[in-house]
């Protein structure tokens, strides 16, 4: 099963170590934004799970994983799962529950008296499956997009080849498989559910590969299943696991979908304007594979026929020279020509305004689906997120 996602470069929410002394041992460092200083334990706790659960790898995926680093991203999912469960207690501590009765039973749904060892362990476990899952569709990511780094290190693709890359991911979607095993089961249909969209989002988006018709609703259509729905999921796991209601979960879920769009169309932009070393990634991917992303549609709609013809024509020659090794100036890393004359063209037309303001209309989304949540830090912490990427895509 290969996943792909969006790839989280926007500022970071977390820093990359774990800092000391700021609560339980291994406790992340408070986030600069603010968001996630509540949590800041909790995360940390996700981090020595997720280490525990790679612990007993052999020496060659050791050192593999080494290069990957697992728990040097901004945790966002995680984050998204944890503020969400504090959101619906109205920001009280995470709930702890007694051992009682049959843990089969209960597993079955047979026996109401008997509640997992501890709520909180279950929902650390999630914490740390969404973001395994979420690290597994990173490595595969680069393998289709050919990236040559990540996190401002050298992808495993780029080092060890796209076997390993895709067996890697593959090793931690096996993690993920066993630690979901000791979860409720309705918490293992929906992460099951997700990674099934995360596929088919990612598949459309390579179907729809050179597909210049594509339309925004498609297009968004597209980000939703790919990269959104992991958002809202988590959002969804974490209010469930603190007894939310329809209502509640419904809400959250909201927010977390209309976050997870507007992140992913800021991150289609930082594709095609980002610095590498500020983003840490490989740029050009999108325009490489010929994938049409918003600010390409907006121009593509926008420009008269034959321009359009033009630009569709150029977009294609660049691939094609590169895929067949005929230029030699071409190269994932060093597309600053062609990247510098599209930059211009979609900010003469005002294509990378629009999309802008579409990243920003669905943080505004993502804020009114929290209205109907009671008053806590914890939902402030969720508009804090929120409100950090309308900042950032402005």
């Amino acid at each position: 099963m290969h996943l792909s996602t969006h790839t989280d470069s926007l500022p970071p929410l977390l820093p990359a170590t774990a800092g000391k002394g700021a609560g339980a041992p291994g406790a992340l460092q408070q986030s600069r934004v603010g968001a996630f200083g509540l949590i800041s334990d909790e995360l940390g706790r996700v981090k020595e799970l997720i280490d525990e659960q790679l612990a007993g790898a052999g020496g060659p995926v050791r050192r593999l994983l080494g290069q990957l680093n697992v728990c040097t991203g901004k945790m966002l999912r995680p984050g998204l799962v944890l503020l969400s469960h504090r959101a619906v207690r109205g920001g009280t501590p995470f709930c702890e529950r007694k051992q009682n009765g049959n843990p089969d039973a209960y597993r079955e749904g047979k026996n109401t008296q008997y509640e997992v060892r501890n709520t909180h362990d279950e929902l650390i476990r999630i914490a740390a499956v969404v973001e395994m899952i979420h690290n597994a569709t990173l490595l595969h990511d680069d393998v289709i997009d050919e990236g040559q780094r990540r996190r401002g290190l050298p992808t495993v693709n780029s080092l060890w080849g796209n076997e390993s890359a895709v067996l890697l991911g593959d090793f931690l979607l096996g993690r993920v498989f066993r630690m979901c095993a000791d979860l409720q089961p309705r918490f293992q249909r929906i992460i099951a559910a997700t990674s099934n969209r995360v596929c088919e989002g990612e598949l459309s988006q390579i179907i729809q590969r050179r597909n210049w018709q594509l339309s925004e609703s498609e297009y968004i259509e597209i980000i939703t299943e790919k990269s959104a729905s992991l958002f809202s999921s988590c959002c969804l796991l974490g209010a469930l696991s603190a007894g939310a209601g329809e209502g509640q979960g419904r809400s959250l879920a909201e927010f977390g979908r209309n976050l997870g769009i507007a992140f992913q169309i800021t991150d289609d932009l930082l594709d095609i304007t980002g610095d590498e070393g500020k983003t840490g990634k490989t740029p050009g991917s999108d325009v490489n594979k010929n994938k049409p992303t918003l600010a390409v549609i907006h121009l593509l709609r926008t420009v008269g026929k034959k321009e359009r013809a033009a630009i569709i024509s150029s977009l294609c020659v660049v691939r094609d020279a590169y895929r067949e090794g005929k230029n030699t100036q071409y190269a994932i890393r060093n597309t600053q020509y062609d990247t510098t004359a599209l930059v211009e063209e979609l900010n003469f037309c005002g294509s990378l305004a629009y999309a802008h303001g579409r990243a920003r209309e669905f943080v505004s989304k993502a804020v009114r689906a929290l209205a109907g949540l009671s008053r806590s830090d914890a939902k402030d912490a969720l508009i804090k997120m929120a409100e950090f990427a309308g900042r950032w895509v402005i």
